[in-house]
Parts: C-alpha cells; sequence; structure tokens
C-alpha cells in the first residue's frame, strides 16, 4: 500500500507553497460555518471561514498539491457554494455534516462531475448508514475522510479519539478499503506531542488501512508565511519523522498493530474520563 498522504488548512500562499514542496499532498481550505460554533464552540479546531478571494489566491500558486475546499452543510445555498468554489480555484470540493444517502446523491448532482467529493461522514447516523450510500461515489476520485471531533460529540463523548478506541470505525475502513474509495480519517500532531503519542495514531492509520491524515494545527500555528512558519518548527524535519513513524509500523506484524490499538485505547479512554485535551 502507498504511503499515507498528507493535508494541512491554510489560507497563506506562501506557505501553501512551501508546503506543497515538504509533503504536502492536499491543501485545505475551509468555508464551512453554518451550526460549527454552536457544535464545536468549546474545542480548540478551525472555525474562520476563509474568503472566496483567498481561495483564488492560493489556487493560483500551487503546481502539484490539490486544493480541497470544505463547504457548508448541504442547505438553501448549497448549489451557488458550489459553483463559487470551483469557479475560484478549488479542485475537489468537502461536504461536512450529511447523513444519508439522499443527501450525498444531491451533492453529487449539484458537482455533476466537476470536481471529485470528498465526503466528511462526521455524524454517528452517516457512519452506520456508509454501506448504503458508499456506492454512489466513484472509487479513485470520490473520497471519504471520517471527521472524529464531530463524529465524538455526536456520540456524546468527551475525547475524539474514543471511536478509534472502541474499533467502531474497523467496519467502516474494512467496506472502503472493499470498494476500492479512498479515505483518511482525523488528525495528528506532531511526533512527541500530545499526551496521545502522534506516533500511535499513525500505527492505528496502517492497521485501518487509512490513506490521508490532517496535519494539526501543531505544524503551523496560523502562520501567515514560510518565514513564520519556520520560526515556529523545521517543517521538513517534522514531516520525516511523521514518515519514519509510518515506516515502523509498515514493517510492523499484525500483533505488534493490534497491540498499538489497545494502547491507543487505553490512552483515549483515560483522557476521555478527564473530559479530553
Amino acid at each position: 500500500m502507498s504511503q499515507l498522504s498528507f493535508m494541512m488548512i491554510t489560507a497563506s500562499p506562501d506557505v501553501a507553497s512551501f508546503i506543497e514542496l515538504h509533503g504536502v499532498d492536499r491543501i485545505f481550505m475551509d468555508q464551512e460555518v453554518l451550526g460549527k460554533a454552536e457544535r464545536q464552540g468549546h474545542l480548540d479546531t478551525h472555525k474562520a471561514a476563509h474568503s472566496l478571494e483567498e481561495i483564488a489566491s492560493v489556487a493560483s500558486v500551487l503546481k502539484q498539491a490539490e486544493l480541497m475546499v470544505r463547504l457548508n452543510p448541504l442547505q438553501a445555498s448549497t448549489r451557488q457554494e458550489v459553483d463559487a468554489a470551483i469557479a475560484h480555484g478549488a479542485q475537489r470540493l468537502m461536504l461536512p455534516m450529511f447523513s444519508s444517502r439522499n443527501e450525498v446523491g444531491q451533492f453529487l448532482d449539484m458537482v455533476n462531475s466537476r470536481v471529485p467529493v470528498t465526503f466528511l461522514a462526521e455524524t454517528a447516523a452517516s457512519l452506520v448508514r456508509l454501506p448504503d450510500w458508499l456506492g454512489l461515489l466513484t472509487p479513485g476520485r470520490d473520497e471519504v475522510h471520517i471527521g472524529l471531533n464531530d463524529l465524538s460529540l455526536s456520540m456524546g463523548l468527551s475525547f475524539l479519539f474514543e471511536p478509534m478506541a472502541a474499533r467502531l470505525l474497523d467496519p467502516a475502513a474494512a467496506a472502503l478499503n472493499q470498494a476500492g474509495v479512498t479515505w483518511g480519517v482525523g488528525g495528528v500532531a506532531r511526533i512527541g506531542q500530545g499526551e496521545l503519542p502522534a506516533e500511535t495514531v499513525i500505527g492505528e492509520h496502517v492497521r485501518l488501512g487509512s490513506q490521508w491524515i490532517i496535519l494539526s494545527r501543531a505544524f503551523h500555528s496560523g502562520a501567515a508565511t514560510s518565514a513564520e512558519l519556520l520560526e515556529t518548527l523545521d517543517f521538513p524535519s517534522e514531516i520525516n519523522k511523521l514518515r519514519q513513524a509510518e515506516s515502523h509500523w509498515r514493517s510492523a506484524d499484525e500483533a505488534s498493530l493490534l497491540a498499538n490499538q489497545r494502547e491507543l485505547a487505553e490512552c483515549a479512554y483515560r483522557l476521555g474520563s478527564r473530559g479530553g485535551v
């Protein structure tokens, strides 16, 4: 299996140009605002909406990374949002907070094959119903990303990795892998940071067969320029550390991967019982 692909959120053309040269395969821009503050107001998550002008500015500098734009959940103006994002350079669109086959079909009809789509499965309903809507996607083109923040919230859980700890993603992973649909899940911090080690998270991605992961804000801290980014961290070195962790797990046997899953579960449940981090 090919190595994990990384995506990162930024509205800075300078940062986007830099990170696409250093291992980031997809630039993630975000227009989702409807209902987000109400759901995630207490969490340290990305909540700022990127403008169409910012999308166009980033699109104009990219040479190899794909530009993905997350829109609002399906609503009355979704068709206009789709048209505007594509017109300003979006090469892939993401639909958040859907729950049914009907919503997936509606969105695909609106996009009308102009760009590929990533469906953000981040509700309990979307995960349970995945076998029902998965067949509408075009393998090798459309993708799925499992969003742990809202998924854990929809389940009344305190820590975003608890669904992964309980192996609730295993059936979805198996279905996606069998269907040949590229998929990813959640995000990852820098190696050596956080109470749930990034290397443990990477191991679970390898076990499940995930192919995409979001680089958390620990990789950019809101940097507006590449110089500002490099003042905070040695970005290429941090990407290399992730690759080293991934390489370790890709050479591990099934027993080691399962032991890593149990370590992740123990840590996630401990953090969940404390109310998360």
